[in-house]
């Protein structure tokens, strides 16, 4: 019997500050600042921090903007994210890399059901 093709696939993204001239700055970031979501694995540039709070804002969002949407979905057009603290001028920009492709059976030990049928 052949084995059920168990692949699927994510986006790779890219979340970088977006910090908008003479903007008062509060989260620490600086113009440019970014990290690289691979699979489930945050990348950040060596020497390079990101508020953990600006990342909580964006957290939520990152597993369905992995994910291909539908075209009218807000999901795949809107992209900015404000930063957490109401007093400052940054935006995170969520932009979509790469597709990457996965096994199902190499990211869970739970089974696609009716496996082996």
């Amino acid at each position: 019997m052949k084995a059920k093709d168990d692949t699927f696939e994510l986006f790779d993204l890219r979340v970088e500050a977006i910090i908008p001239e003479g903007a008062a700055i509060y989260c620490g970031a600086n113009p440019g600042d970014h990290f690289e979501l691979r699979g489930e694995m945050l990348w950040m540039p060596p020497g390079q921090g990101f508020s953990i709070y600006s990342i909580a804002s964006v957290l939520p969002l990152l597993a369905a903007k992995q994910r291909p949407t539908h075209p009218n979905d807000w999901m795949t057009s809107d992209a900015d994210v404000a930063c957490p603290d109401p007093n400052c001028g940054s935006r995170l920009r969520i932009t979509r890399l790469g597709i990457r492709t996965f096994r199902h059976a190499e990211t869970t030990a739970v089974p696609l059901p009716n496996q082996g049928e």
